[in-house]
Formats: structure tokens, sequence, C-alpha cells
């Protein structure tokens, strides 16, 4: 199992919930951004720089990620793709994605894509705070605890 990260957008708090795993417990953590992402010296811990563009990063992701890796990301058609070849898609607020909740949430994130297109003002994400960064450290806890082998 590995864990890969949608980092471009990854908050750099759950990054460091990630480091920190990485570490205690051994699985790699590849970090896939278009961009420079600063990262602790770790044998555990890579980078992989792609190319800008259009969701560059996330068919890196979908080209390398296996059946039973954990995906970390905030982007649903990414979760979507990751959860089709059988691993596993975690927010950065601490909601796994899963073959139930995938489709409702596909459809609510086009349905909201639709509101804003014609003009209605739909607000966005609530602030990221400690009950967020302490969900998502609790999920992934339990998740390494299930999964690892």
């Amino acid at each position: 199992m590995r864990i890969w990260v949608d980092a471009d957008a990854c908050p750099v708090v759950i990054k460091e919930i990630l480091f920190k795993a990485a570490d205690r417990t051994g699985v790699p953590l590849t970090l896939v951004a278009n961009q420079l992402v600063p990262i602790p010296p770790s044998p555990h811990i890579r980078l992989v720089q792609v190319a800008s563009g259009f969701d560059v990063a996330d068919n890196e992701i979908v080209k390398r990620v296996e059946a039973g890796d954990l995906v970390i990301t905030s982007d649903i058609p990414l979760a979507s793709e990751v959860i089709d070849k059988g691993a596993h898609a975690l927010n950065p607020r601490g909601e796994m994605y899963t073959t139930e909740n995938i489709k409702a949430r596909l459809n609510m994130r086009d349905f909201m894509d639709t509101m804003r297109a014609s003009g209605v003002h739909t607000g966005g994400p609530a602030a990221f705070g400690q009950s967020e960064r302490n969900a998502f450290a609790n999920q992934l806890d339990r998740f390494l605890t299930k999964h690892k082998k």
C-alpha cells in the first residue's frame, strides 16, 4: 500500500500529518504536484513534480495508483477515478469517499457547477480549522490501522 497526495491544493497542516504518519508507519508517501513542494528528508516520502496544466497531477496519480492504495484529495472526479481502480480516497477534511457515496458527491459537484455557471453565488467551503484537522488525522489513523500489512 502507498499513499498518494494531490499536493497542489492540500493544506500544509495535512501534509505535516501525512509526513509524520509515513515516518511512523513506514508506508510510502508520494506527493504529486505541478510545483515544487517542500518535503522533509525521509526514505518514506517523495515528490513527483509534473508539468503544469489542467488535471496533469490528477492524471499522474490515476496512472500510478494501485488497488488498495490511499489517495488524499479534495478533487471529487479524481476520487471517483481512483475508487474505480480499487483504491481508497480521503479528503483533507477527513471524509472518506466510497463506492457508496462518490456518485452522490459527483452529482452535487456538477449541480453546484451548474448553479455557479448560471450566476448563483454558492459560497465556498467552510473554513479549515482544528476540527477538520482532527477529523483527517483520526480517519487516517483508522485507515492505516486497518489496511497496513
